[in-house]
This record gives C-alpha cells, structure tokens and sequence, in this order.
C-alpha cells in the first residue's frame, strides 16, 4: 500500500490552489479592465471627431443658409439652419470643451475655434443686417469682400488639425487595445491552463485518496478476518487444551487410584506373607531344637536352608513395606541438615561394624526443606549399600558431603562399582547389578531412594567405574 500523504499537505494544496485560483482571477480582471478602458478611450476619440465634424456641420449650415437668404429675402425660411446653428453652436463648443479636457493641445486649439467660430458668426449676422438695411449690394459686397472665406478656411484649419490629433491618439489607442486583447487572450488562456492543471491535480489527488482509502479498508476487513481466524483458532485451541486438561485429570485420577489399589494390595500382600513366613520360620526353629537329633546332618542342612530363605523373604518383605509407606507416608517438610543425619546414620553403621576398617568422611553443608525421616532413609540405604560394596576392601572409603558446582549432595565409596552400561536399571526394584553371593541385599534400596528424592521433586544419579568406586548424587528439589 502506498504511504499516505501527510495531513498537512491538504491545507497546504488548498491554500495554494486558492492562490493560484486569485492570481489568474485578478490578472485576468486586470486585462480585461485595460482591454475595456483601452475601448473607451477608442471610442472617445471617435466621439471627439464626431464633435468635430458636428461643429464644421452646423458653421456650413450657417453659411448657406446666410447666401442663400441674401439671393431671396422673401423666403425668410432659409434662415432656420442659420438660427439653429446660432444657438446649438456655444453648446456644442462646450461639449467639444468637455470631451478635450484631458488634451492641452486641443483646448488651446478649441479656444482659437471658438474665436473663428464667433467671428464667422459674427460676420454673417453682419450680412444679414445689411440685406434687410440696405440692400443686396450691400451684402454682396460683404460676401466678395473674402473676409467670411478667410475665417471659414481657419475653422477648417483648426478642425481638421484637431481631427489629425485625435486620429493620431487613435493610431496608438487602437494598438493599445489590441496588446490589451492580446494580454488578455494570454492571461484568460493562462488561467484556464492553470485552472486545467489544478483540476487535474485534485482529481489525481483524490484519486490517490480513493486507492489508499480503498486499501485501508481491504486491510482493515483482512485484519478483522485475521483476527476472526485467530480467535477462532484460539477458542479451538482452548476446548483442546480443556479437553486435554479433563483427560489427563481423567488419566491422572485413574492412574492414582490404580496406584493406591496396587499399593494397598502390595502392603496388603507384603503384611499378609509375614504370618505364613512367621510360622515357617516358628516350626523350622522347633524342628531344629526339637527334633535334632532325629534327622540326620542333611535333613538340619535342609531345615537351615528353609530358615534361610524364609529370612530371605523376611528381609524382601520389609524392604517392600518401607518401599510401600515411603509412597503412602505424607510428606512433612521442614528444616532439615541431611549433613547432621548422614553422621547420626554413621554412627549407627560403626557400631553394626566394629570389625570393618571404614574411614567415613562428612563435609558440612546447607540446610535444605524436607521430610527428615524420608532423608533418613535415603542415607540409609545410600550409606549402608556404600559400606556393603566396600566389604570386600581392606580399607573402605566412604564420604558424604555437599558439591558446589553441580549443587547435590554426594555419596562417595572406594568399592566395587558397577558398569555404566547399565546405569538406567540401578534404581529400579529387584534390579540387581550384582549377584546375591557378592553381595547380599533385597535389591529395593536404591528403589526406595529414588522414590524419595521423587517425593521431594529432586534427581538422582550415579557415576562409577567396575572395581573403582561409585558416586551417587542427589538433589532434594
């Protein structure tokens, strides 16, 4: 979409159309007025010669009316052109006054018309009188006498000096009008270019405005079903994630309810076995005591076995049990120093081996919120295995202590180790990496470990190498 304009170009456009629009208004109102003015003083010179002609008109009226009553007095009728002329002359003059008074050369001349003009009149009222006094001699005498041809000849003169003046200020004010029509041509054509352009201008702007217009509205309407997509896709993605949501509450429920039923049927299983085992364990010892001496040495070796392996499911059902409140146990945190548990855990592993070489080792570390019996249990099994994995060393070596850099809390024994290859099994139940005649052991420990430091939201691991050593450590969340 093209950038649109700024607002302020639109006043800015409007303000100089309008300047525009004024100056070829006043131009060509201002050519137009010299064009009308140049006209009217065209005509008033036509007007002036007219004056002229009307003058010299009515002086040759006179005359002829004066000759022609000196040849017949009877007719007292010719002297009508003579009395009209008499009285419309003065009158006439002053219009021709009125029409020359911006010439100073035709006023001068028009004072030396009105003096032949009133000489001339003067001369035939003189022919006049002496007709009706003493007679056509007298008159004729006058007449022949050249003094009226010689004044007639100067009002020719005089009028015919004037015309040439006005046709002269007719020769330039007729050149003045036609520049003045030119220039008015020039400018009325200019202001309909002008005018042209400007209407082309606001067309090809509101053209613009008409597209961009029309394309912020595609956008806007693509936006709004962009956005109508978008909701739309939301409010699926809602109901999914509900839907998601019910089901893995759904799944969640099941899963612990199918937990607490196989934990109450492990508990129950486990806590069952021990009454059946208690009396195996019970006879075996009477018949071992009671009845010694009637079997012989293989049947006690056998009677030893059976003790044996009811021990053995004894121990597997007590590892089982713990496994089982570790899981149904609530958890309690609470302040906890797992340094202060792991010496009092020591203390008790010494006293259970007074005869094994072990240099424990504690390093102090932080406290850490947690359930202290659940961690006590944990350092149980981590401790009590490190010590049986170390049995067969002259000299253990046995530590605990808290890792700053990798933040856990460690374990650490100089005894058998175990192959990484199968490090994904050593905290699953009944998972053994070693066998029963290494080193005895229920194979739940590690398992109830695990299960542990999950109760706290931790991690656990381990690092070893066969024959040198393990290192398991663990995070409380």
């Amino acid at each position: 979409m093209p950038a649109r304009p700024s607002r302020s170009i639109i006043p800015l456009a409007l303000i100089a159309a309008l300047i525009v629009v004024g100056l070829n208004t006043w131009f060509a109102v201002s050519s137009l007025h010299s064009l009308m003015e140049s006209e009217a003083w065209l005509a008033h010179t036509w007007e002036v010669i007219g004056q002229e002609e009307r003058v010299m008109q009515l002086l040759d009226d006179a005359e002829s009316s004066v000759r022609g009553y000196v040849m017949a007095p009877e007719r007292e009728s010719m002297l009508t052109p003579y009395h009209a002329a008499e009285s419309e002359l003065p009158r006439q003059l002053e219009v021709f006054r009125d029409l020359t008074v911006d010439n100073l050369e035709q006023q001068k001349n028009l004072e030396s018309l009105r003096g032949v003009v009133g000489r001339r009149m003067s001369l035939l009222q003189d022919m006049l009188n002496a007709r009706k006094t003493s007679g056509l001699d007298a008159a004729v005498a006058l007449v022949n006498s050249g003094v009226g041809e010689v004044e007639m000849r100067r009002a020719r003169l005089l009028l015919n000096a004037m015309e040439n003046e006005e046709r002269k200020l007719m020769a330039n004010r007729a050149i003045e009008v036609h520049q003045n029509g030119v220039r008015t041509i020039f400018a009325v054509s200019l202001a309909c270019v002008l005018d042209l352009l400007m209407i082309l201008l606001v067309t090809w702007y509101f053209g613009q405005e008409r597209d961009q217009r029309l394309a912020a509205e595609q956008a806007r309407e693509e936006a709004l079903r962009s956005e109508a997509e978008a909701e739309r896709s939301a409010e699926e993605v809602r109901i999914l994630n509900a839907e998601l949501e019910q089901r893995v509450q759904d799944r969640t429920a099941e899963l612990e309810s199918t937990n607490r039923e196989l934990e109450a049927f492990s508990y129950s299983v486990s806590h069952d076995l021990r009454a059946p085992l208690r009396t195996i364990d019970g006879f075996s010892l009477a018949l071992m005591e009671d009845y010694s001496e009637v079997v012989d040495e293989t049947g006690r070796d056998y009677i030893r076995r059976v003790r044996t392996g009811v021990q053995r499911m004894g121990q597997l059902i007590d590892a089982l049990l713990q496994l089982s409140r570790i899981t149904r146990a609530e958890l309690v945190r609470e302040t906890v120093s797992p340094t202060d548990i792991a010496e009092h855990v020591i203390s008790v592993l010494k006293e259970e081996h007074p005869g094994r070489d072990i240099a424990f080792t504690v390093t102090p570390g932080p406290t850490a919120q947690a359930d202290p019996k659940l961690v006590q249990v944990a350092l149980e099994n981590l401790l009590g295995n490190a010590v049986k994995f170390t049995s067969r060393r002259e000299h253990a070596d046995i530590s605990f202590g808290w890792d700053e850099d990798k933040k856990a809390w460690r374990v650490r024994d100089n005894g058998a180790g175990f192959d990484m290859h199968y490090a994904d099994k050593l905290f699953n139940a009944f998972n053994r990496l070693h066998g029963d005649k290494d080193f005895k052991g229920s194979g739940i420990g590690l398992a109830t470990v695990a299960r542990v430091v999950r109760r706290h939201h931790g991690r656990i691991w381990a690092d070893s190498t066969v024959d040198d050593g393990a290192t398991f450590w663990f995070t409380l969340g």
